[in-house]
Parts: C-alpha cells; sequence; structure tokens
C-alpha cells in the first residue's frame, strides 16, 4: 500500500439511494441522477458509477500524459481519450470492472506516445490504484 504524505485536494460527493438515486458534491458543481442503464434493466435517464469512473479515470490519465509530455519536453498536439468500463462477472460470480482506454497522442510518433502512455501509468493516481486490481488496458490509436 502507497500511503499518502500529503493531502492536497479532497473531493466529498453525497450518495442518496445508490443506483437509482442522486449524487451530489459538496460544492454542487457535480449534481447528477443515477439510473441503471438499460443494458442492466434500467431505463438509462441518468448516469451510472461505471460512467463516472470512466470520465474520472480518462481526465486524471489524460492529465498524468500531460505530465509526462512536459517532463520529458515532448510537443503533442493533443490528447483525446475514450474511456470504456465494463461492470462483469468473475468466477466466483462476484461483481468485477475492468477499464479500456483508446488514447490518442496527436502530433507525435505511435512508439513514442506509447512510451509516454507507459510512464504515465506510473503517475496517474487512478492507474496506480487500480494496478493489479483490475484489468486495465491502454491502447494506443493513432
Amino acid at each position: 500500500m502507497i500511503k499518502m504524505e500529503k493531502k492536497l485536494y479532497t473531493a466529498t460527493v453525497n450518495v442518496q439511494g445508490g443506483r437509482e438515486g442522486k449524487a451530489v458534491s459538496s460544492d454542487d458543481n457535480l449534481n447528477v441522477d443515477l439510473r441503471y442503464p438499460q443494458e442492466l434493466g434500467g431505463n438509462g435517464a441518468g448516469t451510472n458509477p461505471e460512467q463516472l469512473f470512466a470520465a474520472g479515470f480518462a481526465a486524471c490519465f489524460e492529465g498524468a500524459i500531460g505530465t509526462v509530455l512536459r517532463l520529458k519536453k515532448i510537443k503533442a498536439e493533443g490528447t483525446t481519450i475514450a474511456s470504456h468500463v465494463t461492470l462483469g462477472k468473475d468466477a466466483n460470480d462476484g461483481y468485477v470492472l475492468a477499464i479500456t482506454m483508446d488514447i490518442a497522442i496527436k502530433g507525435v510518433e505511435t512508439s513514442v506516445a506509447e512510451e509516454v502512455v507507459a510512464e504515465a501509468h506510473k503517475v496517474c493516481p487512478y492507474a496506480k490504484a487500480t494496478h493489479g486490481n483490475i484489468e486495465v488496458i491502454s491502447n494506443v490509436v493513432g
């Protein structure tokens, strides 16, 4: 376990009603209805935890890519990430998550982008937290 030495920021979100409820951040910048997706029998008229996790992971990971690019003094024209979080079952019928990110770093060669993505996994707190716990696939795409 990696121990936190210095707290920089704490996000607080209050959730009531679980997957059929509401999530509201303490600053009210996040205020969403939570609903089961249609694929899980819901009406899909709201967001779900998998979408929130996909957004959070991708946003953090793109920031980590930016950090690596700056440290290595690599100029890029921009980064986009399509983040796919899958809810599934394991061999014991328990719920598990997996994430696949399709990452495009414009303006750099594919081999350089692959090195940057590998380094970003060492920088991103989401990548560190999930390492060895869930399947994380990073595809560098053109």
